[in-house]
């Protein structure tokens, strides 16, 4: 078996350096390239590239984990489901940016939603170095003059999270938020189901840089045949003149115990 092993190993090998050299044959030729060969080659090398980033993103966040690897979410008992958001898990294009304008995304999954000035706020992504850091990455807002009445992270999870989804889950959003002064913190969990969404909102008890709140689901008028999405708000408070460093975001979800 461990010789089969080495024998596909090297056939991997030899099948990248060729597809390499190929690619970069392709390359020197775009050059001269005509119009119609160019727009076949541009479409299949963003195919490659959209494969090739996810694996650059997979591998960064991972290699950049403490612990061996592993993703170090605190999973409650009986946990069915546990996810981080690539924000917090890999690098994301760009890692910064500055006048963050209202319904910008961070990635794939995350957006950033205000009703401020242009201008008046900064984005950044950077790496978590300390020991006791749960997520490879973390995420660094610097808001000056704030003259609007909301900010808001809204982290869209994948498919997965409604899979199953009933009204005796409890969802858990757990937060590792750092800020210069403090400040009001809210989760929003937002679950469409047919026309309608289910919204449950609670404050994070400000006692510590981590903290999480859960939803119960039992207490919502959810109907559980027709869930189609959930989403999540990350609601901040009057965060004028502040720095808010958000190491880590994870969520969780859970059945209620029966009575």
């Amino acid at each position: 078996m461990a010789g089969a092993g080495r024998v596909r190993d090297g056939i991997a090998r030899w099948l990248d350096r060729r597809a390499l050299r190929r690619w970069t044959r392709t390359a020197d030729r775009a050059g001269q390239a005509g119009l119609d060969e160019l727009k076949i080659l541009r479409a299949r090398a963003r195919a490659l590239q959209q494969q090739l980033d996810r694996v650059l993103h997979l591998a960064e966040g991972r290699l950049a984990l403490p612990g061996g690897g592993e993703d170090r979410i605190e999973r409650p008992l009986h946990c069915d489901w546990a996810y981080r958001p690539e924000l917090w898990r890999g690098p994301v294009v760009p890692a910064g940016i500055a006048g963050v304008d209202t319904n910008t995304a961070l990635g794939s999954e995350t957006s950033l939603f205000h009703d401020c000035g242009a201008g008046e706020i900064t984005f950044r992504q950077l790496r978590n170095a300390r020991a006791g850091d749960r997520a490879p990455y973390g995420v660094r807002l610097d808001v000056f003059r704030f003259d609007g009445s909301f900010l808001s992270l809204v982290v869209n999870p994948p498919p997965e999270s409604v899979a199953g989804l009933k009204k005796r889950h409890v969802i858990r959003l757990a937060v590792a938020v750092e800020t210069e002064k403090p400040l009001e913190l809210f989760g929003r969990l937002n679950v469409r189901h047919g026309p309608n969404t289910e919204q449950l909102v609670r404050e994070f008890p400000m006692d510590g840089t981590e903290m999480q709140v859960e939803f119960d689901l039992g207490f919502s008028d959810l109907n559980e045949k027709r869930i189609e999405r959930m989403w999540i708000d990350l609601i901040f408070e009057d965060p004028a003149m502040n720095q808010i460093l958000i190491r880590d975001l994870a969520v969780t979800r859970r059945p209620r115990a029966e009575m």
